[in-house]
């Protein structure tokens, strides 16, 4: 059974930092493409960061420079560190775990975490 947790969520100002991470189990998260999404009230999941098997990553436009996903082979996590938040960031995050090279579709990932709330005060 795949199960994806993520965790660090919460409350920061504008300008601040956050590390998600997003804990794997039932499969291996160096054999997936990995990533994150957001959802914002009243809008759609949107693509975040993704990472491919190879370790190639992408990025919205949004979050380039920003925020950057990584993960620990050893710990099976998955992280999102993300630099000088802005109120229009604020959503809640979800990782997701696939196979596939499209990592900003959201029909390429067969596995879903829960999602972690990320507010950001201005």
């Amino acid at each position: 059974q795949v199960q994806l947790v993520e965790s660090g969520g919460g409350l920061v100002q504008a300008g601040g930092s956050l590390r998600l991470s997003c804990a794997a189990s039932g499969l291996t998260v160096s054999r997936y493409t990995t990533a994150w999404f957001r959802q914002a009230p009243g809008k759609e999941r949107d693509f975040v960061a993704g990472m491919r098997w190879s370790g190639r990553t992408d990025y919205t436009d949004s979050v380039k420079g920003r925020f950057t996903i990584s993960r620990d082979s050893a710990k099976n996590t998955v992280y999102l560190q993300m630099n000088s938040l802005k109120p229009d960031d604020t959503a809640v995050y979800y990782c997701a775990a696939g196979v596939g090279t499209l990592v900003a579709g959201r029909t390429l990932y067969d596995y879903w975490g829960q999602g972690t709330q990320v507010t950001v005060s201005s």
